[in-house]
């Protein structure tokens, strides 16, 4: 049996799956033993949960996080162009109607943009804590929220979709 042949999508998804492995990395390096706080962060519902999730890092800390905002720019665009690559590989081997296709094409460019408003906001708020009311921690906790639903969403989606291709390729081959 001749094995499959690569398509530029099947390429394209591999590398920028690849890129995003690499990027998530660096961001993880980058936060070390803060990154389990950026979560905190991203839901905290109140600004006095806000101060006190930033009140237990110390300087060393502070800085770790504030540092991986610069690569976590360029980082949703990675995870956008990778998910929507996945998106169009799958589409073109099970496809979808062109709801569904045109939802699950859009969710990561959406999620992408939360993702710099997040940042921005993120970036802002660490300079600036006194303007961290409850109104504006809690909409860029649900900003924070919906970027991740979408982008889980969406990988999940793809996670499920290529799992039944490959498996039925496994059972007849």
């Amino acid at each position: 049996m001749e094995p499959p042949k690569l398509t530029s999508l099947d390429r394209a998804l591999v590398g920028w799956s690849l890129v995003f492995v690499v990027s998530q990395s660096l961001i993880a390096r980058l936060l070390g033993p803060v990154a389990p706080r950026v979560l905190e962060v991203q839901t905290a519902w109140s600004a006095r949960r806000y101060a006190a999730i930033l009140a237990k890092m110390d300087d060393d800390e502070l800085a770790r996080y504030r540092s991986h905002f610069y690569p976590d720019f360029v980082h949703p665009l990675i995870y956008a162009i990778a998910l929507r690559t996945g998106v169009a590989r799958l589409h073109e081997l099970a496809p979808t109607g062109r709801t569904a296709h045109a939802l699950l094409s859009a969710a990561p460019a959406v999620s992408a943009a939360g993702d710099y408003v997040e940042n921005v906001a993120g970036l802002y708020l660490l300079a600036h804590r006194d303007r961290a009311t409850d109104g504006v921690v809690r909409a860029v906790s649900t900003v924070s929220i919906v970027k991740w639903i979408l982008a889980l969403g969406v990988l999940g989606y793809l996670t499920q979709g290529f799992a039944r291709i490959w498996l039925r390729a496994l059972r007849r081959g």
